[in-house]
């Protein structure tokens, strides 16, 4: 479960899976030592993490600033139990959106001072392809044929005093037409541009954390596909 919580990745993973150790500056046996505020710092791994340390946990993630949290991965042995309850803490408001691809470029946007993807929530009825198709095209007037899922991201904000998680399910497209290719205003969109991958590189530094994770599995599915050929 790939989660964002005040732009801090947040990776719950089940405990079968075992992380290189080399990616962390910090790593935490829950089971045998405290979790502290102190600890974290940079990259860090808590192992064997129990829902009440992970309750606690969130609710410091959400009330308070980590400046020097980059990223906090947690290992469980329930992982079905403890989503469930993660999901159950807030109300769930599913979207989807696009990484658009025009041969070598990729279509960014710029939305309340940052660069973003385009997505929007579900309409009445909707699956989740539906709904991405719809928005990329609605949000950038233009056509695009949707390809492969990339991932599923979920981040936390509040809203009208209520706990918020966003699903949202990310796809690769190809363009068809952009012709008329322009924002939607009205949805806080000011700009709409074809990035290089140096540029998206360079976008990335002023954009959200949850946007560079899309563009990481992106990019790692396109090399281990090319790995294939």
């Amino acid at each position: 479960m790939n989660l964002f919580i005040n732009d801090i990745p947040v990776q719950i993973v089940d405990a079968l899976q075992k992380p290189d150790k080399r990616e962390f500056n910090t790593v935490i046996n829950a089971e045998v030592e405290p979790i502290t505020r102190a600890k974290l710092l940079h990259r860090v791994w808590i192992k064997n993490a129990k829902i009440s340390e992970l309750e606690e946990i969130l609710d410091v993630l959400d009330t308070t600033t980590f400046h020097g949290l980059v990223s906090l991965t947690l290992t469980v042995s329930n992982y079905e139990e403890v989503k469930s309850f993660v999901k159950n803490k807030f109300k769930i408001i599913r979207a989807a959106g696009g990484l658009v691809r025009k041969k070598d470029k990729i279509l960014m946007i710029y939305r309340l001072k940052k660069w973003d993807l385009p997505k929007g929530k579900f309409e009445k009825e909707e699956k989740s392809k539906e709904a991405a198709l719809r928005e990329v095209e609605e949000e950038c007037n233009i056509q695009v044929k949707l390809k492969k899922k990339i991932c599923t991201t979920w981040h936390t904000y509040t809203m009208k005093k209520n706990r918020i998680l966003k699903k949202t399910t990310w796809y690769a497209m190809d363009i068809v037409r952009d012709k008329d290719m322009k924002p939607q205003v009205e949805e806080d969109i000011e700009e709409v541009r074809w990035m290089t991958p140096k540029e998206v590189f360079h976008a990335l530094d002023d954009s959200y954390k949850s946007i560079r994770f899309v563009f990481d599995r992106y990019f790692k599915k396109e090399k281990e596909k090319a790995a294939q050929v």
